[in-house]
């Protein structure tokens, strides 16, 4: 048993001595190092850790729900914190919500782990060296981020995070598991205050450090950097695109948040319709916590409420199979807790944090061609008659969450495509755009042959995303209106 698994035990035991065995109660117990190594002006600024445990409870009794956390996990700690749950318990609001608590159920192991099947222990995958990086292992990556943008000033951050966590109730289920990331995320820049500045991004995230190449991501910022130099402006109008896998990442986001979202489905706010087809047949999205061949990068096997996290296909050939739930809102659509509760799901819905766009299955493009150009971008900028390559989108903000229109800016480099060649770099855009209606049926021209593992920035989610050939973007202005 891990020291997470114990604490959740005591809470347990806590909440039966304490709210007698009529009470209902989740605890989650989850300890996270996160370490970071920050850069500017191409230099080391700043190394911070943090190790912190957390312990979440849940607590229902007479018809009634609060909730409370700690990070003293000392006995007194604990017993206190089961105390004041219990008292707010007794003066909320009856909840009539309430769906009850997981039942004792084993974990899934993905297909791409060794052991397929079911357990009740550790995650496979996790990599012992990531999880005790030390400063030097992620300065070595800066180094060689900053040594390959070949004097351009650079900035981002490496960072590495470590999860373990354990889960029970008073149901009998009791499961715990470990997690652990990698990530990258820098700028070069070129240019002057004089002439203006241009921008270049390269980013990744890595179930192990060691798959972090920081030469390979400085290069190809640098790259971008470069090629970005005198935008021209460009009218609005309705452009093919070409988006690079840092600009879908925000698609899948979106979807995810606002769209495969089961409380938004149940309250009748989301585009969601399972079994019609609304997205092009060569759009496939899957929701992947536990990694797979594929991508092998598994998140934590079961959710804030102790459901065993599995494979789930949200859109199938362009046909929307199934939207997230947690149980809560499982119950209020007579459906099954998909796997995807967490601290916020009964207030902003289930969402999915391990999307993956699969890729075509054809072969990444090893010509010769502008290293701004993402790899598996080349091949479907070839095919472009005007159009438009787009690097990487931000500040994007939705404005009718039921058709998911969002506006936002393009970043870190614009390029006009005429006769599958790219002609010269463009300002960055406003945008105004649906996003289902922009993956819609005859709406997606290519997908590019490989899947790029995307770190989100605020939080511990992971997309795996190709580059998009579409059809129609909506430009509305210049990055100024």
């Amino acid at each position: 048993m891990s020291a997470e698994l114990d604490v959740a035990a005591r809470v347990v035991e806590l909440i039966r001595e304490l709210a007698g065995r009529e009470a209902e109660a989740e605890v989650v117990v989850r300890n996270e190092a996160e370490a970071l190594t920050r850069f500017a002006n191409s230099a080391i600024h700043q190394n911070v850790a943090d190790v912190t445990t957390g312990v979440r409870l849940r607590l229902h009794t007479g018809g009634r729900t609060a909730g409370g956390s700690t990070t003293v996990t000392g006995p007194d700690g604990l017993r206190a914190l089961v105390e004041r749950t219990l008292a707010a318990a007794r003066v909320s609001p009856p909840d009539a919500s309430w769906a009850g608590l997981t039942r004792p159920a084993a974990l899934h192991v993905s297909a791409g782990h060794p052991g397929s099947g079911e357990h009740s222990g550790l995650s496979f995958g996790f990599d012992e060296a990531t999880a005790h990086a030390d400063p030097a292992d992620r300065a070595a990556r800066v180094r060689d981020f900053v040594d390959a943008a070949g004097g351009l000033e650079t900035a981002g951050y490496c960072r590495t995070v470590a999860v373990a966590a354990a889960f029970a109730n008073t149901a009998g289920q009791a499961v715990e598991g470990r997690t652990v990331e990698a990530a990258m995320d820098g700028i070069a820049r070129s240019g002057s205050a004089s002439a203006g500045f241009a921008d270049g991004v390269a980013r990744l995230a890595a179930s192990r450090l060691s798959g972090i190449d920081g030469a390979v991501l400085g290069a190809r910022a640098a790259a971008k950097a470069r090629a970005a130099g005198q935008p021209a402006e460009l009218p609005p109008g309705s452009y093919e695109v070409v988006l690079e896998p840092d600009a879908v990442k925000d698609l899948l986001e979106n979807l995810a948040t606002f769209g495969f979202n089961g409380k938004a489905w149940v309250q009748r706010q989301s585009f969601a319709e399972p079994g019609r087809a609304q997205f092009d047949p060569a759009v496939t999205i899957v929701d992947e916590p536990l990694g797979s061949r594929a991508e092998p990068a598994p998140g934590l096997p079961f959710d804030d409420e102790g459901t065993p996290r599995r494979s789930l296909v949200l859109v199938r050939d362009g046909v929307t199979r199934a939207v997230t739930h947690d149980r809560t809102s499982a119950a209020e659509a007579g459906a099954e807790s998909t796997g995807h509760a967490s601290p916020y799901s009964r207030s902003w819905g289930p969402q999915a944090t391990h999307l993956r766009l699969e890729a075509s299955d054809t072969a990444v493009s090893t010509a010769d061609g502008p290293a701004a150009i993402a790899a598996s971008a080349r091949p479907l900028v070839a095919r472009v008659a005007r159009g438009l390559l787009i690097t990487d989108f931000w500040y994007t903000r939705v404005l009718d969450p039921k058709s998911l229109v969002v506006t936002g800016l393009t970043r870190n480099g614009v390029w006009l495509i005429e006769n599958g060649e790219i002609v010269s770099a463009v300002g960055n855009v406003r945008f105004t755009q649906s996003y289902p209606q922009a993956l819609g049926p005859g709406r997606v021209h290519g997908i590019g042959g490989e899947s790029v593992l995307l770190p989100e920035s605020w939080g511990r989610a992971r997309y795996a995303a190709p580059a998009l050939h579409l059809a129609g973007w909506n430009v509305t202005g210049n990055a100024s209106g």
